[in-house]
């Protein structure tokens, strides 16, 4: 199992990164987790959008979706047209993106892609893809893909909780967010982690590996990731787009 970031930026596409959107790859399907503003250009110095096997997206904030207006258009007008792609989303998926793009509710975009919402399992190609509700202000679900004994999880968007510590247990990698800093007395509650839960929660879920990501394009990635180590003993690495590691 391969993961590829496309996008790591939190919030907001940075100057040197689009917003969230991570490529997972193996035995040659490739499922998307998230697909946040601007990921889907950059998504293509790796696959051809025809290639994709499946969206999965863990909340409808823009920075995680929005990019599925383009997939559509994509779907239904570029040579490799028409396309019919595999989402998976919160309840509502469906039609949040035909208003984001102006179309009716029905058809919306269902021609173009099957819209499943999440439930706690879903075989998805050749992964196992279980879910969490996280802390977030919108219905949030943080995703632990497995494949061949491997086991990614990705946060999506949460505040601290014991949701996320149990979804990881044992995780080769976890990917989580760490959107604020830990020295600012201002977090509001149950929106982000800050770098060092971010740690926290790696270090109580004993996972193997932790890769900080979304940190917004205002803060820096390796201050965020230093903050990290601070409270995790094992691996950190902060998230850099275009980078693939080996699960």
């Amino acid at each position: 199992m391969r993961l590829t970031v496309i996008g790591c930026s939190g919030s907001v596409p940075g100057p040197d990164s689009p917003a969230s959107s991570y490529l997972v790859s193996a035995g040659g399907y490739h499922l998307l987790l998230d697909l946040g503003s601007g990921a889907l250009g950059a998504l293509q110095r790796h696959i051809r959008v025809d290639q994709i096997g499946a969206v999965a997206l863990s909340h409808l904030h823009a920075d995680h979706c929005l990019d599925l207006c383009g997939l559509y258009v994509a779907s239904r007008y570029s040579p490799c047209a028409p396309l019919r792609t595999s989402v998976y989303g919160p309840e509502g998926t469906a039609a949040r993106m035909a208003r984001a793009y102006d179309l009716p509710d029905e058809p919306g975009m269902s021609e173009e892609m099957d819209f499943s919402d999440w439930g706690p399992s879903q075989e998805i190609g050749p992964f196992t893809v279980r879910t969490a509700l996280m802390a977030h202000p919108v219905t949030a679900y943080a995703m632990r893909v497995e494949y061949d004994g491997k086991a990614l999880v990705y946060s999506g968007d949460t505040g601290p909780t014991d949701a996320l510590v149990d979804l990881a247990r044992g995780a080769d990698v976890l990917l989580c967010e760490a959107a604020m800093r830990d020295e600012d007395p201002d977090n509001p509650p149950d929106l982000h982690l800050t770098g060092g839960q971010a740690g926290e929660h790696a270090a109580r879920a004993g996972v193997g590996r932790l890769i900080v990501t979304h940190v917004p394009p205002w803060f820096d990635r390796a201050t965020q990731a230093e903050a990290a180590r601070r409270t995790f003993d094992g691996e950190v690495l902060a998230a850099t787009p275009d980078t693939s590691y080996e699960i």
